[in-house]
């Protein structure tokens, strides 16, 4: 067997792997509840110092950035092989809840993009090495458990938006108690956490581990499924509070506009959940293609409902939320099965990293695009995405080896 071939299925047995799931789950929602608290006050900072709309989304895009910048240096270094998991990642979410926390003390803007750029370099050594973590627990249902835990910061970056609805709009609230969150993280992986009876092989640093992941042709058609797939999800989820907004004037009151975007945000946890179970089921192919073309569907529909009832609106970005992230955790579950074993960590580091960098293009083209043709035909952009990564994983499920480890190929 190749050393990128796969393990012969194992059933999951380990009682103990269900309160590792919830370990890790727990863990992940509080952490990652960090990514998007300058969003959720976003028009706080925009009035505190007079910043434009693409201003403001900078603050996301310095997170996107900082985790670019994170997860490309940890795989460089083969830090997610070489370093034990539970240490990368207690230390990164502490070190994200402070960097996260420092946003109450910026003077100004130039500041705050470093802050948040520091939370984003810090979370990249919590979301891809978590993956890797539940993946020792799970094997034959490793769908489920990457869906769960992806799932569960899904809802983690919705959080502020709930901690705003609830405690209002005060800094404070808002981004004090996603910090305590990310802390408390911290202290859970690094006193509960253990690896499972399925680990990777560990391996000695090598150079050369990242030139064989970027040339193995299953690892690069799952990350291009991922690519598309990224390109629709960040921006969707930074600028749909807006579009609720303006859909919101003079008809629902702020704290409704802010229940819902929580609920679109976090409607991603229950479609994680399920596009793991499904896919363990039918297949990730199956399952990740049609949440794709749902996802993109709604990409070319939610504008045009601009002037519906705000009820139809809200249902549709929360069917929108289930969907465009159901399918995230199952490109990062086929890498951990298609990729050289002893190079997994390093592949969702790769995979991650490119995914985040896209991200950034249109988390800042959507407002211009809101700028040239309004909202109704702004999120068109976002549906290349889908369609692009529809392209990348038919191709990569005609192939023997993804067939034998997740099912028949659509």
């Amino acid at each position: 067997m190749s050393s990128g071939s796969l393990h012969p299925v194992a059933v999951d047995e380990d009682p103990r792997r269900w309160r590792m799931l919830a370990l890790l789950s727990a863990a992940m929602l509080l952490s990652l509840s960090a990514w998007m608290t300058a969003t959720a006050v976003g028009g706080d900072f925009q009035d505190r110092w007079g910043l434009t709309s693409g201003q403001v989304g900078w603050l996301t895009t310095a997170v996107q950035l900082g985790f670019v910048v994170g997860t490309a240096l940890a795989a460089v270094l083969n830090l997610a092989d070489v370093v034990p998991a539970r240490w990368l990642f207690a230390t990164s979410a502490a070190l994200a809840a402070v960097a996260n926390a420092a946003l109450l003390f910026v003077p100004g803007y130039a500041t705050a993009l470093v802050a948040r750029g520091l939370t984003g370099v810090f979370l990249a050594g919590v979301y891809p090495p978590g993956m890797k973590m539940v993946s020792t627990w799970f094997r034959s249902a490793r769908g489920m458990a990457i869906g769960t835990v992806v799932g569960a910061l899904t809802v983690g970056k919705a959080l502020p938006y709930l901690l705003k609805a609830v405690g209002g709009t005060s800094l404070a609230t808002v981004i004090g108690g996603a910090s305590a969150c990310g802390l408390f993280a911290a202290l859970l992986i690094g006193t509960s956490y253990q690896d499972g009876p399925f680990p990777f092989p560990k391996r000695a640093f090598e150079w050369s581990r990242l030139g064989r992941i970027l040339r193995h042709r299953e690892t690069m058609l799952a990350t291009g499924g991922y690519l598309g797939h990224m390109w629709e999800l960040y921006a969707m989820w930074t600028w749909v509070p807006t579009f609720l907004a303006v859909a919101a004037v003079g008809r629902v009151s702020p704290l409704t506009v802010d229940l819902v975007a929580f609920g679109t945000i976090a409607m991603g946890g229950l479609g994680c959940v399920w596009g793991g179970i499904a896919a363990d089921r039918i297949g990730r192919p199956r399952v990740v293609n049609l949440a794709m073309a749902v996802s993109g569907a709604c990409c070319v529909l939610v504008g045009f409902s601009l002037g519906a009832p705000f009820y139809l609106i809200a249902l549709l970005t929360w069917t929108w939320g289930f969907f465009v992230v159901a399918d995230s955790a199952q490109f990062s579950a086929m890498v951990t099965e298609v990729a050289p074993p002893d190079s997994v960590g390093t592949a969702l580091m790769l995979q991650t990293s490119l995914g985040f960098l896209l991200t950034m293009v249109t988390i800042q083209a959507l407002p211009v695009m809101v700028d040239i043709v309004d909202w109704r035909w702004a999120f068109l952009l976002l549906a290349f995405g889908p369609a692009a990564g529809i392209a990348c994983i038919r191709r990569l499920s005609t192939g023997p080896r993804l067939q034998q480890s997740v099912g028949p190929p659509n």
